[in-house]
């Protein structure tokens, strides 16, 4: 499985002034390059008096699909600085719109790239980026004796519960990342003597919106 990295979870737009310039950007979770080409003319709809709308869009499996547009402006000032900020950031599923209203002084080369380079970065201000990152549920089923070892571990490990069952026996699944799968069912396995029955998953991705558990 792929290692962690970052996703536009939730969009958002943001906008500086250069010179008289509006640059706006709007930024939108993509996971093909056909719902980037659709945001792209939906937001060149809604701009449909601006001079320029440019683009640069990253998606796909582990980001092979990328693309940018310079939409008119100069070569390489526009969507190639968008595209840039974007791969800095380590940014996968993600699109982003800069719409340009000319304020009636040219900005140079140099200015475009900066313009068009910090209204990406107000957008991604404004949005929820995540990293997404590979685990695993871990089924246990236990007797009551060893609820208490359980929780303790959990906690200790910093392992989040996503269930609990309490019948004649105890069930508890846990969300363990990648790299800590073999370490935390060797921990349960010797703090339950053995007598647990542990079930692992198939790999997964999950990440956190603050608090939030997010589960792909």
């Amino acid at each position: 499985m792929p290692d962690p990295y970052k996703i536009c979870y939730r969009g958002g737009e943001g906008e500086i002034v250069e010179k008289k310039s509006r640059f706006i950007a709007n930024i939108r979770p993509v996971e093909t390059e056909e719902e980037a080409v659709a945001f792209i003319e939906e937001t060149r709809k809604r701009y449909w008096d601006a001079r320029h709308n440019c683009y640069a869009y990253i998606c796909g499996e582990g980001g092979r699909m990328m693309k940018c547009s310079d939409d008119g402006e100069p070569s390489q000032t526009a969507g190639r600085p968008m595209l840039d900020v974007l791969l800095g950031e380590g940014i996968c599923g993600v699109c982003a719109v800069v719409t340009r209203y000319f304020g009636g002084t040219l900005l140079g080369t140099g200015g475009l790239v900066r313009a068009y380079s910090q209204a990406v970065k107000e957008g991604l201000k404004a949005c929820v980026i995540l990293e997404k990152r590979p685990g695993r549920r871990v089924k246990i089923t236990s007797d009551y004796g060893a609820v208490g070892k359980l929780q303790y571990l959990a906690g200790q490990m910093g392992f989040a519960t996503l269930d609990s069952q309490y019948t004649d026996k105890v069930e508890m699944t846990l969300l363990m990342p990648e790299e800590q799968v073999k370490e935390g069912v060797d921990k349960i396995t010797e703090a339950t003597s053995g007598t647990a029955q542990i079930q692992v998953s198939d790999p997964f991705y999950y990440g956190m919106d603050g608090k939030e558990l997010v589960l792909f």
